[in-house]
């Protein structure tokens, strides 16, 4: 069942590393269904779309999710990708892989803010962290299944392959996969919410009673404690969650994580290193899902607060030694042959540390900082402020890059970098073992951030 509910993450993981191979293909006339090869402005249009895509996606999955369910949502989500990737197999030009893409954010967008809160709703409380990471885990599974598999399989092979899994997801999820009991209660549907909570738990209707009422005060909680998004602004904790919230992701998209993600294989590639570039990319692949599955471990024994400091530390000096490797090859022209192992490192020492920090934290924090009552709308604008920047920095990457050089961009990457560590020094609280109460409280002013 847990494998079923990824089988969602795994295709947004696959989508966020389909650039990466077929990119360089489509700068090609010999696997190119385009049949000319595209300019750097339609690469970037064709990177940038599915983050404009999911900046829209939570918007509509958020009033889905409380009109038709967690799980009519979820499974809604899964048509847009199946359609993404027929678009992608009939291709005659370039603006069906831009709708293609487009219809990926937007499913990307509603995985991204239902996919968390069903599973925050079916699981029980001792497993819900550990639930919660497989999310992410899942993701770099598939962005490692599509840097695998995409650079040696055509581009009509390898949709065709991408086709499967939605198409398993959507199956599994519509027949064998119950509603979120907290859903059905919610719509005062008892019955529906008994059996879906005796499905989820292998229990008897008798002993999932004491669990339903307690779901059943929680839904009549929320109820009473309704809230808008203009309520944050009206207490100085929730406000300042607000800010944290945005600018951590903020940080996070200016760390160049899209960048790196969707285009690994044409870094490598413009780097020149003596590996081959789409076997450098696998590296980087396998690298993400052991640094994913080592955080939450880190997480316990040094708190988030560290974690985010050491991570923007280590991107800061991974991007700023690519920014050097890119000025001597590019600038310079000197011979960096020598050093030709120095890209390689930096993006694993990138990836490692995003993955510790940067990566998964900013949504954990997020979701330790506001109330339950607020906490979905604060998501949502949270969610969607993070893809509107994912959208313009993949979409300006290559014009910004022709103007400053590869140097640059990586430089100024690498700046964003020491900004997120002194932000996260200054104005980051560690939420680690506090509660809701112990956190507005610092966030009031009341408290240290320690």
């Amino acid at each position: 069942m847990d494998m079923a509910r990824n089988l969602a993450s795994f295709v947004c993981g696959t989508t966020f590393g389909w650039t990466s191979p077929e990119i360089p293909k489509l700068h090609d006339l010999k696997d190119n269904p385009l049949g000319q090869v595209i300019t750097e402005t339609e690469e970037g249009w064709i990177g940038s779309f599915l983050p404009l895509g999911a900046a829209l996606g939570p918007f509509a999955a958020g009033i889905a999710a409380d009109l038709l369910g967690r799980k009519k949502t979820l499974l809604i989500s899964a048509v847009p990708f199946i359609l993404a990737f027929v678009l992608n197999l009939i291709a005659s030009d370039v603006n069906y892989f831009y709708l293609s893409r487009f219809l990926c954010g937007l499913a990307v967008g509603s995985v991204f803010t239902v996919l968390p809160m069903y599973i925050g709703e079916i699981s029980d409380d001792e497993v819900r962290g550990s639930l919660g990471s497989f999310m992410q885990l899942f993701i770099v599974i598939g962005l490692l299944f599509s840097y695998g598999l995409g650079p040696y399989m055509s581009i009509h092979s390898f949709n065709i392959v991408l086709l499967i899994p939605p198409t398993v997801f959507l199956a599994i999820f519509l027949f064998f996969i119950p509603e979120s009991p907290y859903y059905l209660v919610r719509v005062d549907n008892m019955d529906a919410a008994e059996e879906a909570l005796t499905k989820l738990r292998a229990k008897s209707k008798i002993d999932v009673q004491k669990e339903l009422e307690a779901i059943r005060s929680a839904v009549d909680e929320a109820r009473e404690n309704k809230a808008s998004f203009f309520d944050i602004f009206k207490s100085r904790g929730l406000t300042m969650a607000l800010f944290l919230s945005v600018s951590l992701v903020a940080l996070q998209q200016f760390s160049g994580i899209n960048i790196v993600l969707f285009y690994a294989q044409g870094i490598f590639t413009s780097a020149g290193v003596s590996l081959a570039p789409e076997i450098c990319t696998i590296m980087i692949g396998v690298v993400q899902i052991v640094a994913s599955g080592a955080t939450p471990v880190l997480v316990e024994k040094r708190g988030k607060r560290f974690l985010l400091l050491l991570s923007a530390v280590g991107m800061a000096v991974a991007q700023g030694a690519l920014a050097y490797f890119f000025y001597l090859k590019d600038n310079q022209k000197s011979d960096v042959s020598a050093i030709g192992w120095l890209p390689i490192a930096s993006l694993v020492v990138y990836i490692v540390t995003y993955c510790l920090g940067f990566g998964p934290l900013p949504w954990a924090v997020m979701g330790e900082l506001f109330p339950g009552n607020i906490k979905s709308v604060a998501s949502t604008v949270t969610a969607s402020c993070c893809w509107v920047l994912g959208f313009l920095l993949t979409n300006y990457f290559n014009i910004v890059t022709s103007l400053i050089g590869t140097a640059g961009s990586f430089g100024i990457f690498s700046v964003c970098c020491v900004i997120a560590a002194v932000f996260t020094y200054v104005f980051v609280p560690e939420t680690s073992g506090k509660s809701l109460q112990e956190i507005q409280e610092i966030l009031n002013g009341n408290k240290g951030k320690r």
